[in-house]
């Protein structure tokens, strides 16, 4: 193992946090999905029970409780919005999936959408189980959606002390949002679990993901097209794939990251540490992005932009910069602390050229008819 110190800026640029804290909490009425005839025991299903307390919840505006001490089974529940002010969700019970051969349809266990102001906490005890073992060693087998907890087009949105598990695929995804912290959080998957990312953030603003604990296959955070001003502070990570920016270019022509603030992380036997990767043949930039103040324990690349994953054999149009990696310090387990593989942007130039050209990585404008 190699002792691994690292203090260097590139391009440095520092992004405020336009993230705030919200007080969970609320004064209305409380409403107990035992009291919608749950059963609780993690066997019957008790989906239709979850909904019916939510809508309840929804309409006049309260906290829906699920209890302690109690396991419900669901599949593809949907909180849906809007709602009255000041929903909150208490969460000291367990949510569980069924198995594989049991599994009903849907995308996601827990659905969120369209909601302002939702309030979810787990006092530490409370949270979901994906019973991704039933799927993991299926690979050919579509899984159950992307992840566990689904976020959708949420604003001022506070998720706390909640315990998310063993996820067929990802854990909690944040899609389309608005201002959201997550606190507190913890995941928890073997590292042989495939692509089971902690967090998966796509077409969202303002996002913080503050002192929690995340264990997984894959990324523990992955920040993808169309987000910015993301923000990560207090988290440790591993083992699993590092905080990643991307991949970019993946799927959309044109996707764009920028003003990423990773601050005072540790990842231990992680495969990465702070990561940007773009795939060839996108389009698109990451760029404002800071990774500082991060402990490494036992890390085979500490600190990588990857211009090249998965290449096909193309070029990228993907536009990496000003990006600053600051104050790494602890070991590295591999020979290549510092990989930076960046592509050169290829140029076209014509003169005096005719014809026409179509389908081009990079594209040919400059021809004349």
């Amino acid at each position: 193992m190699q002792r691994f110190n690292f203090f260097v800026i590139i391009l440095g640029f520092i992004s405020p946090c336009l993230c705030t804290r919200l007080n969970v909490g609320t004064e209305n009425d409380n409403y107990n999905v035992m009291d919608y005839g749950a059963n609780g025991d993690g066997k019957t299903d008790d989906s239709q029970a979850l909904v019916n307390a939510w809508s309840s919840a929804c309409k006049h505006g309260g906290t829906l409780t699920i209890p302690a001490e109690k396991s419900f089974m669901v599949t593809n529940v949907k909180f849906r919005g809007p709602c009255k002010p000041k929903i909150h969700i208490q969460f000291d019970g367990k949510i569980v999936a069924p198995p594989k051969e049991a599994w009903k349809s849907g995308d996601y266990l827990i659905y969120i959408d369209n909601l302002d102001g939702l309030t979810i906490d787990g006092n530490g005890h409370g949270g979901a189980d994906g019973g991704g073992s039933t799927w993991w060693h299926c690979k050919n087998c579509k899984r159950p959606g992307v992840q566990v907890f689904h976020f959708h087009s949420c604003k001022n949105l506070k998720v706390s002390n909640i315990m998310v598990t063993n996820s067929p695929s990802g854990h909690v995804s944040v899609n389309q949002c608005n201002g959201a912290t997550f606190s507190h959080i913890s995941i928890n998957s073997p590292p042989n679990s495939p692509n089971t990312d902690g967090f998966d953030i796509s077409f969202s603003n303002n996002i913080l993901v503050e002192d929690s604990n995340i264990k997984s296959g894959d990324d523990c955070i992955a920040i993808n097209g169309d987000s910015s001003f993301i923000n990560a502070t207090g988290v440790t990570c591993g083992p699993g794939h590092g905080i990643s920016v991307g991949s970019l270019g993946k799927v959309r022509p044109n996707d764009k990251v920028s003003d990423v603030h990773v601050r005072n992380c540790t990842f231990t036997g992680t495969s990465n540490g702070g990561r940007i990767k773009t795939k060839m043949g996108g389009s698109g930039y990451a760029k404002n992005i800071i990774f500082e103040e991060i402990i490494l324990d036992n890390v085979k690349n500490p600190i990588i932009i990857d211009q090249e994953y998965k290449n096909f054999g193309l070029d990228t149009d993907v536009v990496v910069s000003d990006v600053t990696f600051r104050g790494f310090t602890g070991t590295c387990s591999g020979d290549i602390a510092i990989n930076l593989d960046c592509r050169k942007k290829l140029l076209v130039i014509c003169n005096n050229a005719y014809g026409t050209a179509t389908n081009t990585i990079p594209s040919v404008t400059c021809l004349l008819n």
